[in-house]
Parts: C-alpha cells; sequence; structure tokens
C-alpha cells in the first residue's frame, strides 16, 4: 500500500533482509531474483507501514518499573513498531530500555525518548530536570544532549514563561527538537516563532484560535485574571477565521500537532463509560491501575452540569481537528497512553485515536499517514521510514482488511514485522497471553498482601 498518497498497489511482492527492505515489486519480478527462506501469505491481504505511536509515558515510581516494561509487547501485538515516549518518573531506565532494544536483549517497539523533561523549580511532575535560571536550562540541555536525546520535553508546572521561551530557543539552538506543555501566560503564535517543534494535547491548538488569547495570556500573567477566568474565556472564544490563520501558521513554521484526542474522550465521559469492564484490563498491572484513580476522582463528584460542560469542552476542541488538516499542519498519532492517563491503553489506544481522527473528518487515509508517516516525518526519517520502498527499515503489518475503507481494519493485524522479523498471528498472541499472565501473577500477589 502507498500510504503516502492514500492508493492500493496490488499483486505486489515484498523481500527483507535483515532488517532492511531489499525489493519491492511484481510478484513475478520479485520472486525471479530473490529466494526466501520464510515467506508471509498476503495474499488478499493489505501491507502498511509499521504504525508510530507519537506520545506515550511510563512511570509512577521505582516499584513499577516491571509493570511498565511489560508495556512494550503490547505495542508491537497491535502493530505499533515506534514510541516516543514523551517523559515520565523513569526517564533514566526508559533510556536504558532505549539502549536494549536497540541491541537487541530487549523486545519491544522501537524507543525514541525525550529523557527527563525540562521544568522548574519543585514542579508538581516528576523525572524532570529543575531549571529556575537560564544557567541551569543551559546545564539541562548539556545533559540531555550527553544522554543522546531523541527531543526535549517542556512543561510548565513551575517553569516561568521567560525560562520556557528560552529553553525552546536554547534547545533548537542545539540541533534538537521541543514538545511540551504550553504556558498559560504565552500566546502560542510567540512559542511557535520561539521553535517548538510539535503542540502535544489539542487543547493548546485550540486556543491559538481564540480571538482574544494574546489579551487572555497578558490579563493572566499580569494577576488580573486567575487561571480558572483565563480559562473559561479560552473556553468560549474561538473563532474559525483565527483559528484557521494560526493553523496556517503552524503549517508554514513546520510545526506538527499531537491531539492525543482518546485520553481526553475518556475522561469527559467517565459518566458514560466507567471503564470497569474493559477486558484490556488484564493487561495493565495493578500498580499502573491505580494510577488511574488520579483522574478517575478528579472527575468525580462533579454536577449534572459541569458534567456537560466536560462533553461540550471535548466536543469544541476535537472539532478543530479537520481545520488542522485544511491549513496544512501535519497531525500525528498520539496517545498519552501510559502511567495516570487512565483507560487509555498502549497498544490498542492508537486504533481507538485514529478511529477518532476519521469519527472527526479526516479520510482513513489521512488518519493512517498521521500514524506512519507523520511520526518519522518530525524526526526526518522518512528516509528510514514510513513507506515500503528498498533500502527502507523493514517494519511493516499485514491487515486482513483494507484499512482505506475502513480505519478499523488497523485492529485486523495478520502479522508484524519488526526489524524484519515476522511475528505471525500466534506470536503476537502470544505476547498478549504472556503479559495477560504476568498481570494475574502481580495481581495475586497484591491480593495476598491485602
Amino acid at each position: 500500500m502507498d500510504v503516502e498518497h492514500g492508493q492500493l498497489l496490488p499483486d505486489q511482492a515484498v523481500a527483507t533482509r535483515g532488517n532492511r527492505i531489499v525489493a519491492v515489486g511484481h510478484d513475478a519480478d520479485v520472486a525471479k531474483h530473490w529466494h526466501a527462506e520464510q515467506t508471509v501469505n498476503g495474499h488478499n491481504r493489505y501491507l502498511i507501514p509499521g504504525l508510530w505511536d507519537m506520545h506515550v509515558h511510563f512511570g509512577g515510581g521505582e516499584a513499577l518499573i516491571e509493570e511498565n516494561r511489560a508495556l512494550l509487547p503490547l505495542y508491537v501485538a497491535n502493530g505499533v513498531t515506534t514510541i516516543r515516549d514523551a517523559s515520565g518518573d523513569l526517564p533514566l531506565d526508559v533510556l536504558n530500555w532505549r539502549r536494549e532494544i536497540a541491541e537487541g536483549s530487549l523486545f519491544g517497539p522501537r524507543l525514541l525518548s525525550s529523557g527527563p523533561k525540562i521544568e522548574g523549580i519543585k514542579p508538581v511532575w516528576k523525572g524532570t530536570i529543575e531549571a529556575g535560571s537560564e544557567a541551569d536550562v543551559d546545564k539541562a540541555i548539556a545533559q540531555l544532549q550527553s544522554l543522546d536525546v531523541d527531543f526535549v520535553k517542556i512543561t510548565d508546572s513551575t517553569l516561568t514563561p521567560e525560562l520556557f521561551l528560552y529553553a525552546v530557543k536554547q534547545a533548537r539552538a542545539a540541533g534538537l527538537r521541543t514538545s511540551g506543555h504550553i504556558p498559560l501566560e504565552i500566546p502560542m503564535r510567540q512559542v511557535v516563532d520561539a521553535g517548538l517543534s510539535s503542540i502535544e494535547h489539542l487543547g493548546y491548538a485550540y486556543n491559538a484560535g481564540v480571538k482574544d488569547e494574546a489579551t487572555i495570556a497578558a490579563e493572566f500573567a499580569a494577576g488580573r485574571l486567575t487561571r480558572e477566568e483565563a480559562r473559561a474565556r479560552l473556553n468560549t472564544g474561538f473563532d474559525r477565521d483565527t483559528a484557521m490563520a494560526a493553523y496556517r501558521h503552524l503549517a508554514q513554521q513546520g510545526v506538527f500537532v499531537t491531539p492525543t484526542l482518546n485520553g481526553s474522550r475518556v475522561i469527559a465521559y467517565l459518566d458514560q463509560d466507567d471503564h470497569k469492564d474493559d477486558e484490556y484490563l488484564a493487561y495493565i498491572g495493578p500498580g499502573l491501575r491505580k494510577t488511574y484513580e488520579w483522574r478517575v476522582q478528579r472527575a468525580a463528584g462533579v454536577t449534572p452540569a459541569q458534567i456537560e460542560q466536560r462533553h461540550a469542552r471535548y466536543q469544541r476542541v476535537a472539532s478543530v481537528i479537520p481545520m488542522l488538516q485544511q491549513a496544512g499542519v501535519t497531525i500525528m498519532a498520539g496517545t498519552d497512553a501510559g502511567f495516570l492517563n487512565s483507560f487509555n491503553y498502549p497498544g490498542v489506544g492508537l486504533h481507538d485515536e485514529l478511529a477518532l481522527f476519521v469519527e472527526l473528518g479526516l479520510t482513513p487515509a489521512q488518519a493512517l499517514s498521521a500514524a506512519t508517516r507523520a511520526g518519522p516525518a518530525w524526526f526526518g526519517q522518512l528516509d528510514q521510514y514510513g513507506s515500503i520502498d528498498e533500502g527502507k527499515v523493514a517494519d511493516l503489518v499485514l491487515l486482513e482488511r483494507n484499512p482505506l475503507e475502513d480505519i478499523e481494519a488497523t485492529r485486523a493485524i495478520h502479522s508484524v514485522l519488526l526489524r524484519g522479523q515476522v511475528q505471525d498471528r500466534t506470536a503476537l498472541d502470544r505476547l498478549l497471553a504472556d503479559t495477560r499472565a504476568k498481570v494475574a501473577a502481580w495481581d495475586a500477589k497484591a491480593a495476598e498482601r491485602k
């Protein structure tokens, strides 16, 4: 399948050697020049590049290291061959996993990571490098370079707006891509012009479409608005023309957007589905499941009116997805799956995200591109990933149905090639079964301790 152009290429064969694609073409032509020790029958099936989840997390403390590591096979079992770790509280462990996966001593998807995020002094989030001055930011970036991180994550729990912008600029000057949580005091355009590479979470992109965004940011920064008042004005000030101008600027500056819609949807509609009967909970360790309680408790105990406001907020924010596409912004599929983010499951969550993209107005081809080409494009790796071409890495997914007709077909996985190694349906089911068995054992131990 040609994902770039949204086209089917019938009667094709693909030959791989090691972790590389060595030939692509008509069946007879490839068979004439290549002999395979192992073959996979693709008749009446659909081959796509491996899926990328561009926003995942690992964390919950050192006691949950093994539960987090057990999530890695879930991605592969669901056709996700590359993940971008957007930082948690186990950053050095995750960087070690990145090395072990690359060396072949740990099984999992290709792992790209920000390492520890840059934050202010005494932030809410753990696993950070704390910065209270420009000198601290400079040291943080030097430390991240020494860790050979794949990009830089910057968040705003306690980091001042001035240092946020300084960190973006300095990381950019050091040749590093940046993403982050944007301070309420800074208008989107200012962050974009400072050199931010990707906007994580659709709410920030929504704010860029608010006609008085700059005024609201300035008044909040000056203390004339509370955070709640500023957010209320942002919620009601969206203007389509303003948004389209802002989104065209994002596209011109090459800024990508990772919506992470699925996690927002789950929390917004907990009143309709508490997810207690989700079968996928059997693949999530008890410690990680417990971290879900934080967001569940925050969403509980509200009035019916507040629940309706929550629904409306999700719908308003989600509605900008087709506007971004129309403006030429590259949308990256990412889930926000991992600890804390309730019922937003590693692996299967990416398929949920793609289904939401299509529900909101993207074509299946556009959604598929967001999960196969946008990630490689952001990392500048389209020469290695994102299409089925000679010389590229053999990360591929063979589907039973056509995802250009129905995006739900990405769930119908026949087999996965991960770095050229075939994981057939039996092997993928074994990955799921092994993880389920680990979780059952952890559950039993947890029950014994009660």
